[in-house]
């Protein structure tokens, strides 16, 4: 209700853009809601309304270039909110209480947040901060503000929850422990809010090139290969690109197997490691073919350095969105070379196409539940439609410094509901196993 009533909420800059459609009926409905809600709750209302405050203005918070990579103090409006007895941490776990009394105790509230944080890198500079929790935890969070819209991530992840309910419920899905990894995404502004930080994690593209795209793992280990900005320079410079792409693999092998050789020396750890890394691999595919999920970068998965087993963040291109981009995405799913070679020597053949099978019909199995959900989201007034060919291109011409002028202009809300029927329409086509033309079985498919 929050999210919906600070509807309006935007930077003037991305008002004139169309990025964001902002929905005034909504709005009110969501301000009389909660007036409503005041007049029973109001000292609940009243510190969540100064909580999501103080997080709007943290994400929105005006950083300098030479801020990235270092700890800023934060000003004193933000420093200053004291504990909320009865908000929640907003990223943490709260149980179901089956009574609804949730009293003291019964969830971490929030005691306020650290004095500085810390700017990453990244074209809007989301900040890292910590919030301080009753029971003496610190919560890690990452407040994001920009051309992003949250409220799509935070849908993906109760999808992502939704499919590891059926996967736990079912016996051979449960016994190989597949399930997609989640974290907690709360939106409070079309284009503000905060992601829980997933500790331990690195994203795969620091591991292979490192942070300077020059150094990691292919620097240590490739000898003799080509770097990684010779490959690049290599695909932009030859017109054939096939060839090109043949000679850049000949002269660029993949090294992810030497993660597990690194971090996992005792050898039934790292046979454990490699299995939970492939079961996670399969799970997240499987899902993110179902759902469209696109933009699947290096540095848009991470890998847990403990678990070994892979997160997906930035789930702001789905239901097949990344087809209408300038350069389309074509693949179901990512599957590049370094991603097999951290499977071992069997690769894609044994236990990752046995978990994706596994996977694949347990969602089958439950189509019903997953299209009615999928149906529910689309007509959720907290999601935004951004399907349509216009949306996308426009996207794309805001984080590409290199494209052309794109399109612009307002879409209105029958094209809208036309990109949800297509989207609903081919999910249930992915769901019947209906690929390449034809209807398959779980193996064909």
């Amino acid at each position: 209700l929050l999210a919906l009533a600070n509807g309006d909420r935007i930077k003037d800059k991305q008002r004139s853009r169309n990025s964001f459609v902002v929905d005034m009926d909504k709005k009110l409905a969501a301000e009389n809601l909660l007036e409503e809600l005041s007049s029973y709750h109001g000292a609940i209302i009243r510190q969540m309304k100064q909580m999501v405050d103080v997080y709007i203005k943290l994400a929105e918070l005006e950083t300098r270039r030479e801020d990235t990579n270092k700890r800023i103090q934060l000003p004193r409006e933000i420093r200053c909110l004291r504990q909320l007895e009865l908000v929640p941490v907003v990223t943490a776990t709260v149980p179901i209480d089956c009574t609804c009394q949730y009293n003291e105790g019964s969830f971490p509230y929030f005691k306020g947040l650290a004095e500085s944080v810390m700017v990453m890198n990244g074209i809007n500079a989301p900040k890292v901060v910590e919030c301080f929790g009753s029971d003496g935890h610190k919560y890690r969070q990452l407040a994001k503000s920009g051309n992003d819209d949250l409220r799509q991530d935070a849908v993906m992840e109760q999808f992502f929850g939704l499919v590891n309910t059926f996967l736990r419920n079912h016996r051979d899905t449960w016994k190989r422990r597949l399930g997609v990894r989640t974290y907690k995404v709360v939106p409070f502004t079309p284009s503000a809010g905060i992601l829980e930080w997933v500790d331990g994690t690195v994203p795969l593209g620091d591991y292979l090139i490192g942070s300077t795209r020059n150094g990691g793992a292919h620097g240590r280990y490739g000898i003799g290969d080509w770097s990684f900005l010779k490959c690049r320079e290599h695909m932009s410079n030859v017109k054939d690109k096939r060839i090109a792409f043949q000679e850049v693999c000949e002269n660029f092998r993949p090294v992810l197997h030497y993660f597990f050789l690194e971090r996992f020396l005792q050898p039934a750890y790292w046979f454990e490691k490699r299995l939970a890394y492939t079961r996670s691999v399969a799970a997240s595919s499987m899902v993110g073919y179902i759902v469209g999920l696109g933009d699947r970068h290096a540095m848009n998965i991470l890998i847990d350095q403990a678990t070994a087993e892979v997160v997906h963040i930035d789930l702001g291109v789905a239901f097949e969105q990344g087809l209408m981009l300038k350069t389309p995405e074509r693949v179901p799913f990512r599957l590049t070379r370094d991603i097999i070679d951290g499977m071992g020597v069997t690769g894609v053949e044994g236990v990752f196409r046995r978990c994706c099978e596994k996977t694949l019909s347990v969602m089958r199995t439950n189509k019903e539940a997953l299209l009615t959900i999928v149906e529910v989201f689309i007509h959720d007034p907290l999601y935004k439609w951004a399907l349509s060919p216009l949306k996308a291109l426009q996207r794309q011409k805001e984080m590409d410094d290199d494209l052309e002028t794109g399109l612009e202009g307002p879409e209105d809300e029958y094209e809208g509901n036309k990109d949800a029927e297509r989207a609903l329409i081919r999910v249930k086509q992915k769901l019947d196993g209906y690929e390449g033309g034809e209807m398959r079985s779980v193996h064909g498919q």
